[in-house]
């Protein structure tokens, strides 16, 4: 963690001219957009592995739909198709879970007392008139929402409503567009088999609720200190910046 810290604290040197009392703050929006380029590659190859999957999709609903009382089958076909294709269905989650020790570490920098056994001087940074390891609860307190530290959490939070707007709304059409995973019903007067692919109705469901998880960025931001909604608001704005332009 301080090797985190001496890079935050590096940047924030080079930026002070620009940012002065702000800088740190500006040094981790920079940051974070060095991760997040850092990451890039892992990103696209993820955005390929969800357009191979959703090509696939009418392949794989075909073989649940074959495969719907041989469990083991279906798995070996599933994996089998996979491999051919040289894809995952966990591609996408990758770049996510290479981040999150990074937004730990910025968790725990702003709220440990010391670092390496020395006092933590970054606690008394500030944004503006916000400490980066104060919450909105302290911003609520000193001043209320429309305080000096309440506007500062007011303009992230709208920023980030904005982001996980857009955000829900691309991946609603997304999930509109997309190849559905359940077959045509069958005509009338069959019985028996309807059509339906097995699982469908629940992929079906999440797909729905998956959109709206961009919101949850509004609650982290309201719950963990300033500098760590900083890094979170950044990445998400990136994260839908840059899967906009791969998936355009």
């Amino acid at each position: 963690m301080s090797v985190f810290a001496h890079l935050v604290s590096l940047f924030a040197g080079a930026l002070q001219p620009v940012f002065a009392a702000s800088a740190t703050a500006a040094a981790i929006v920079l940051f974070t957009l060095c991760v997040k380029l850092a990451l890039h590659p892992l990103t696209r190859a993820a955005v390929r592995g969800e357009k191979t999957r959703a090509r696939l999709a009418p392949r794989v609903a075909e073989l649940r739909r074959k495969h719907a009382r041989n469990p083991e089958r279906l798995r070996s076909a599933l994996a089998d198709l996979y491999a051919e294709e040289k894809s995952s269905p966990l591609a996408g989650c990758l770049p996510m879970l290479v981040q999150l020790p990074v937004f730990f570490v910025m968790y725990r920098l702003f709220t440990a007392s010391e670092i390496g056994g020395e006092a933590n001087e970054l606690l008394d940074h500030r944004l503006l008139a916000a400490p980066l390891g104060g919450r909105w609860a302290d911003a609520l307190g000193d001043g209320g929402p429309f305080g000096p530290q309440g506007l500062v959490y007011l303009a992230l939070f709208a920023l980030t409503a904005a982001v996980a707007t857009w955000t829900y709304a691309r991946a609603r059409r997304t999930a509109r567009d997309a190849p559905q995973l359940v077959a045509p019903a069958a005509p009338a007067g069959r019985s028996g088999d309807t059509g339906a692919v097995p699982g469908a109705q629940a992929v079906a469901g999440m797909a729905r609720m998956l959109p709206l998880l961009s919101f949850g960025t509004l609650l982290t931001a309201a719950v963990v200190p300033l500098a760590a909604g900083l890094y979170v608001v950044t990445s998400t704005a990136w994260t839908a910046a840059e899967r906009a332009w791969l998936t355009r």
